[in-house]
């Protein structure tokens, strides 16, 4: 089996974003707040709509919620790969 970055470093990285969220949650109150009111929209959003179109917003939110997961992670992973580099770069430059 193949090991990539991505593949071996995503548990840590959901573990870490996780513990971010929740930080994020308790110590900033603009985050809490917005977090609140789009929670509340969603509700209203979802409670206006008949029922047949109940199982849409379903999909589309679980379609996000991926969307979210998949670009949180490629973002850490490049983060990481931006700092090695710079790393890099700045060891070769004090040489």
């Amino acid at each position: 089996m193949s090991y990539t970055l991505d593949s071996l470093a995503e548990p840590l990285i959901r573990a870490r974003l996780k513990l971010l969220y929740s930080e994020l949650q308790q110590n900033h109150a603009e985050y809490k707040q917005l977090i609140l009111e789009k929670d509340q929209h969603f509700r209203l959003l979802q409670g206006a709509l008949p029922d047949q179109l109940q199982h849409t917003v379903f999909l589309y939110q679980d379609a996000q919620f991926c969307l979210q997961s998949i670009t949180e992670i490629s973002i850490y992973i490049q983060g990481f790969k931006d700092a090695l580099q710079l790393i890099s770069e700045l060891h070769h430059s004090n040489m």
